[in-house]
């Protein structure tokens, strides 16, 4: 026993610690944001799965839907704003970027031969184009040319523009030129942001009614701890804006530096051709540092924002820990009064003058009771009324029914026994195996005084038997009184063997008719009516006699029908009968027997 005792105790122990070490080991599958994995990973501003980086609009795209408040709302969409303006400055860059490299690329081989294949095209493309606006033009004048040379046109111009570009892929691909791919990126993100303009919603309750709205101590530890992981990511996020801060910090001041050193080279002179690509090369440069200018502004001014976000939140968090604190207090004050009450009620009880079961068992059910008020009330506080309260009701009803079945079969089991085929106060019944006369017929109980057995002297035991009423329905009963309350009953006597055995034998039987013959008429006549149907059996209460082979002679049993309630006065006249033809008996003896 003792080695099982302490099995239970230390395999639950082992599971816990073993589910504690695996939560914390596993702790990372709940960093589902996309700043929280490039943090993890050490990545830097720009590693993403895309050439451009959308990490702004990744972050606050995952930590939008978080926000709950109305004031929270607002700063997730102008985070939201801010990240959206930073992404597209972040392709215009990407795509000045990516012709400035192949502006400043000196092309050879394959790639020169495409790039005047490209410009071949391109002026093929767009003589066709004019060659088709002409004839379209020519189509609404006086004399139009046929149809068949304006179709012919366009699908000259369109040949020529799947070649034109089947060509610039071909180059890109060769040059290592990344514009393509941006814009597509840039299409699939302007798609995306329509849908998700489409579906924004800035409404909401304010920080106030938001935490109020918490009415129970469950949720609003819930609400705590949801508030804490939320704080826990905008501060990342908020880690993140800084760090992009600093990234593009140094993209400004390398643009700046390389700015200088063209405007140098431009200054020392040099052959016109190169000191135009020079200053087209600055005036991308340029371009660039401007955007960088702006890019740099958006990202401080989206840390500022998700800084006023924490704050907003830590503001709800602070409201959510004062009203966890009044629902201690209430709990606190709920557990005091019961507490108080139960006191009250035990010394109310203690002044009563009662005997000490019974005060014992008023304080005990009185103490249950305000124990049981007291806990429903601070589960109420705890987790508030159920939501679901129709299925509630009825889950609990069907536990009820299953729980005091047999209280509710006693109830209706009252009626059964309040019927015209029930049992009264005063009726000898035997239920259960346990016979005696009713005393109280309760609600839910029935009471008898337990007598003997019924062919004994059926004296009082002097015990009281009480029955939960649900044998009526789930059980059976045995009532031994009719109208009349008729029953059998039996006396044993002893008769000597001598020759005249029999006559004293004929004599009893008789003197049993002669005194039980009204009783026996009147019992019949009850049992034919009880069966509400003549000829349905034939009842016979004539006394009948049995003889028993005896060492001394031999036994007569005589049974008979009574009343329960002479029966003991019948037993004793039928005694004194016996006794009486004995008595002549042994007379009639000794006068025969002779004298000497």
């Amino acid at each position: 026993m003792k080695f099982l005792r302490r099995l239970s105790i230390a395999v639950p122990a082992v599971v816990l610690v073993v589910c504690l070490v695996a939560s914390y080991l596993t702790r990372g599958a709940m960093a589902t944001l996309p700043f929280l994995k490039a943090k993890r990973s050490g990545a830097s501003i720009g590693t993403t799965a895309g050439l451009v980086d959308q990490k702004p609009w990744q972050t606050i795209q995952a930590l939008a839907p978080l926000a709950i408040s109305g004031e929270e709302k607002r700063y997730a969409r102008d985070a939201e704003r801010l990240a959206d303006h930073e992404v597209d400055q972040a392709f215009a860059q990407a795509l000045r970027q990516a012709s400035m490299d192949i502006q400043t690329r000196n092309l050879t081989g394959e790639a020169l031969e495409l790039q005047q294949k490209v410009a071949t095209l391109q002026g093929m493309a767009k003589d066709d184009q004019a060659k088709v606006d002409s004839l379209t033009a020519s189509m609404k004048g006086v004399n139009p040319p046929g149809t068949d040379d304006l179709d012919i046109a366009k699908a000259q111009l369109q040949l020529d523009n799947d070649q034109l570009g089947d060509a610039t892929e071909d180059l890109a691909r060769v040059t290592g030129d990344k514009r393509g791919q941006i814009q597509q990126e840039l299409t699939t993100r302007e798609v995306a942001m329509k849908k998700f303009d489409e579906q924004a919603d800035a409404g909401g309750p304010n920080a106030v009614q938001t935490a109020t709205k918490y009415g129970t101590l469950a949720g609003r530890v819930s609400a705590w701890f949801d508030q804490r992981s939320r704080m826990d990511q905008i501060e990342q996020a908020k880690a993140e804006a800084d760090a992009d801060v600093v990234s593009l910090t140094a993209q400004h001041d390398d643009t700046e530096k390389k700015l200088a050193d063209g405007a140098n080279a431009t200054q020392n002179g040099g052959a016109t051709k190169d000191r135009v690509a020079r200053l087209a090369q600055m005036h991308s440069l340029a371009q660039v540092h401007g955007i960088l200018d702006d890019r740099i502004d958006t990202q401080k001014q989206l840390s500022t924002t998700y800084g006023k976000w924490h704050d907003q939140v830590k503001l709800q968090h602070s409201i959510v820990v004062h009203l966890m604190l009044q629902s201690i207090a209430a709990i606190a004050f709920l557990a005091l009064c019961g507490a108080l009450i139960g006191a009250g009620v035990r010394k109310l009880l203690d002044r009563l003058a009662v005997d000490k079961r019974t005060l014992h068992t008023l304080q005990t059910v009185s103490g249950l009771g305000i124990q049981l008020v007291t806990l429903l009330l601070i589960l109420l506080v705890v987790f508030g009324t159920p939501s679901q309260m129709p299925t509630i009701l009825g889950l609990a009803a069907a536990g009820l029914t299953v729980v005091f079945q047999d209280f509710i079969l006693a109830f209706f089991g009252w009626f059964v026994l309040m019927g015209k085929n029930g049992i009264r106060v005063g009726d000898w019944v035997e239920i259960n195996g346990v016979g005696g006369e009713v005393v109280e017929m309760g609600l839910f109980r029935t009471s008898l005084l337990e007598t003997g057995n019924w062919t004994g002297n059926g004296h009082p035991t002097g015990r009281r038997v009480t029955f939960i009423n649900n044998f009526a329905i789930s059980g059976q009963y045995f009532n031994f009184s009719t109208t009349g309350q008729w029953m059998w009953d039996e006396i044993a006597v002893n008769i000597p063997t001598g020759p005249d055995s029999q006559r004293v034998i004929d004599a009893i039987h008789t003197a049993v008719l002669q005194e039980t013959e009204k009783d026996a008429k009147l019992a019949e006549e009850e049992w034919q009516r009880a069966t509400k149907q003549r000829g349905l059996s034939h009842f016979s209460a004539e006394p009948s006699v049995e003889m028993r082979p005896a060492a001394a002679g031999v036994d007569v049993i005589v049974r008979y029908v009574t009343r329960a309630t002479d029966r003991f006065d019948m037993r004793n006249r039928l005694y004194q009968a016996v006794v009486a033809l004995l008595h002549k008996k042994d007379e009639k003896v000794l006068e025969d027997r002779p004298v000497g």
